[in-house]
């Protein structure tokens, strides 16, 4: 199988046959082979059943994943990837805001040499106010936190090659960090302009509460990337400071005493060093056993710590 597409689906029933047909429209002239695999997340407004139709009158293309309960999208996307076969993976909404007319045109990308291809809603057409403008935020706040700059994490249409996003989990609402965890792996990545739609069915699923969400994820997504296999410099680093905090300020209550003969117990100054000499040293115990942990897990599973592009052996090429 050459290209996969995963749809989560939440309630879009009315969406349904028109996206299909969409699908079915922008991917017939592809020299392709494809399929399109539907993530039913729990829907209550007869989806599930629509779905079913679907697949059954077009089985060559269609897949169905029925989840037993509303788990979430990033869920959904992560079951999508475990039942996908294609070398290529492509992410899209079901509400036909996004457009699969611009799915060739992310493959053509790819085919140029790139591992992912994200969607950019340039023109979007959303509430500026409850929509855009938080978008535009946490974008601005993700790259700069990430260094994977982008304009629209937000947008579920991406296109990747299968071995940069098939080895790692997704949790919580991570999916919008794929192409951080892609960069991670050394994946070559393009944004580029994508059309987009106003909603024509429903509502929409998303609201400003998922902004807290957003930021822890990014914290662990930060955590994850650049510290999963060297905690120690993250926990080391951080008892390196408070041990330094703490001895200068132990330091400097010495020198009062000898100078101007105040006793150092009386500070307060002497139990905050104290403090910070133990919290330093937890840290770093801390970053020891998280360094046994790291071990333990590359070494049992027999993971490395790195990834190839390709491999050439007598004259030939291994991807």
């Amino acid at each position: 199988m050459d290209l996969s597409i995963v749809i989560p689906v939440y309630n879009e029933v009315e969406s349904l046959p028109l996206l299909h047909q969409a699908l079915c429209d922008a991917l017939a002239g592809l020299a392709r082979s494809w399929e399109v695999i539907y993530v039913n997340d729990g829907s209550k407004d007869g989806s599930d059943k629509k779905l079913d139709e679907l697949a059954a009158t077009d089985p060559q293309h269609t897949c169905v994943v029925q989840l037993r309960r509303n788990f979430g999208q990033t869920t959904a996307i992560a079951a999508g990837i475990d039942h996908a076969r294609g070398d290529i993976i492509t992410f899209l909404d079901a509400d036909l805001q996004n457009d699969p007319a611009d799915i060739p045109m992310l493959l053509e990308k790819l085919d140029e040499g790139y591992d992912v291809v994200s969607g950019w809603r340039k023109d979007r057409e959303d509430n500026a106010l409850t929509r855009n403008l938080p978008s535009h935020m946490a974008n601005w706040l993700i790259s700069k936190v990430t260094g994977v700059y982008l304009h629209d994490y937000g947008c579920t249409l991406k296109a990747y090659r299968r071995e940069v996003i098939t080895g790692f989990r997704l949790y919580g609402e991570m999916h919008r960090f794929i192409p951080v965890y892609a960069n991670a792996v050394g994946a070559k990545i393009l944004e580029v302009p994508v059309r987009h739609h106003a909603r024509k069915f429903g509502k929409s699923k998303y609201g400003l509460e998922r902004t807290v969400k957003v930021i822890l994820d990014l914290i662990a997504v930060q955590f994850l990337t650049r510290y999963a296999k060297k905690p120690i410099y993250l926990f080391g680093g951080g008892g390196a400071i408070l041990f330094g905090m703490g001895f200068l300020g132990l330091f400097f209550l010495a020198i009062r005493k000898l100078i101007l003969w105040i006793d150092i117990l009386d500070s307060p100054i002497f139990i905050i060093s104290v403090m910070a000499i133990m919290m330093g040293a937890q840290s770093i115990l801390m970053g020891l056993i998280a360094e046994l942990l790291v071990r333990t897990y590359h070494e049992s599973q027999q993971k490395t710590t790195y990834t190839v592009r390709r491999f050439v052996r007598d004259g030939k090429v291994e991807q």
